[in-house]
């Protein structure tokens, strides 16, 4: 394959881009195609960590294309944050002009709107979803008009729209011109980098370039297919990738699972495989299982094969990458959730309804564990039997073959079981 998508297949923080970032390394362009900075991926090299949040994976490599797509949502504030955290400048970045800008102002609203729901959502509170709500609403402002010379005039009609939202609320009028002055200082700096990247990813593609597609969250915080109304504000499944980035849909050779090898989830919402108590625990610690974006400790479940199945059906996946499996060692038994019970009668999938999702009690298998120490593995064959046999179960169990494995943090802790990339 030679254009690949990397999708998260349980509710986001699977590794992503810890998968994107070792499959960057036969990559030519790199390409975050939805999502803003409420996402958040944790890379390690050379025992040096970076914490990513709008930055595509592929920016810590000085000789790939970096592309954030249309299909974002971009704080440019905390984008230029970012860039000066790199610690160094040969980094090659394009942004498209059609992706959406989100400012101060969606941030407070999602804090606000947050706040004065009965049932929280979980929102990162980074402006995200108003962002965008004013896209679906065409009165937000593209990064094409952030960089003309029309910035001036359309930044004073949101503004004065967003003001009616504030004065409602209670909260402090919005001041056009310091919001004004900031950003067109901002839109100085980033003007060089802006492209028409469905352009620049189609000429790419034409001549012959490895292309890899990331994006944020997890294939049930989609819009669409995940576990509505706990859900974000795009699609993170491979099937937005064409809409999301000006390529089209045949061009797309396949898509790469990224799952850990347990289940977890930041936020409200179902998740019907949760455990709590000091198994746990141990597996939250020994996996440093805190957001990246938020610092807030993730809930922790056994893996679920019924969300796998899901995911495999709405976004189509060439190969499994598994992580994290490290962090079971230890274990006597673990589990697998291979169906769910509704109303008596046991369930293969996610039902639409969420009160129905929420009456779902999981079905289990029990597979032996084991208590070596893996961490320094370089191959499948020098896992212990009973961490083999676990990994042979996923794929007996979702039919998607095994690409990929890690016993770590650190790239050279990512074993390569099949080839992805065509050379």
């Amino acid at each position: 394959m030679k254009r690949i998508v990397v999708v998260g297949t349980q509710w986001g923080d699977e590794g992503k881009g810890k998968i994107t970032d070792f499959l960057a390394q036969k990559a030519d362009v790199v390409t975050r195609y939805q999502g803003g900075n409420n996402a958040g991926h944790t890379v390690v090299i050379d025992h040096k960590k970076y914490a990513l949040h709008l930055l595509p994976s592929g920016i810590l490599n000085a000789d790939k294309v970096n592309i954030l797509a249309n299909g974002m949502v971009i704080n440019i504030e905390a984008l230029i944050a970012e860039l000066k955290n790199l610690n160094h400048t040969d980094y090659q970045l394009f942004i498209s002009d059609r992706a959406h800008v989100t400012f101060p102002f969606h941030i407070t609203l999602d804090k606000h709107e947050e706040f004065l729901k009965t049932e929280k959502i979980g929102t990162t509170n980074k402006g995200i979803g108003p962002t965008y709500k004013d896209k679906a609403s065409r009165i937000g402002i593209r990064v094409a008009t952030l960089v003309s010379n029309e910035f001036e005039s359309e930044l004073r009609k949101l503004i004065d729209e967003k003001n009616i939202d504030f004065k409602n609320y209670g909260l402090p009028l919005i001041d056009f011109d310091s919001v004004y002055k900031t950003y067109q200082a901002y839109a100085n700096i980033i003007k060089p980098l802006v492209k028409d990247t469905s352009l620049l990813l189609n000429d790419y593609i034409g001549s012959g370039k490895n292309i890899l597609f990331e994006g944020a969250q997890g294939t049930l915080l989609c819009l669409d297919h995940g576990t509505y109304p706990f859900v974000t504000s795009s699609s993170p499944t491979a099937a937005s990738v064409p809409l999301n980035t000006g390529v089209a849909p045949w061009l797309i050779d396949g898509a790469i699972g990224v799952t850990k090898a347990y289940s977890t989830r930041v936020g409200a919402g179902v998740m019907p495989t949760e455990i709590s108590g000091d198994i746990a625990q141990s597996i939250r610690i020994k996996g440093n299982e805190f957001g990246t974006t938020t610092g807030r400790p993730r809930r922790i479940g056994w893996l679920d094969c019924v969300v796998l199945n899901y995911t495999n059906r709405v976004s189509g996946l060439s190969y499994l990458a598994i992580t994290l499996l490290d962090v079971l060692s230890g274990l006597d038994t673990i589990k697998i959730c291979t169906s769910y019970t509704l109303d008596g009668k046991e369930i293969f999938t996610i039902p639409a309804h969420i009160k129905d999702y929420e009456k779902c009690v999981a079905n289990y298998i029990e597979l032996p564990g084991w208590h070596e120490d893996i961490t320094g593995v370089k191959s499948f064959d020098a896992l212990p039997v009973n961490a083999q046999n676990y990994l042979n179960k996923i794929t007996e169990l979702t039919k998607i073959p095994l690409a990929i494995f890690s016993v770590g943090p650190r790239r050279d802790q990512t074993i390569e079981v099949s080839s992805i990339f065509e050379d």
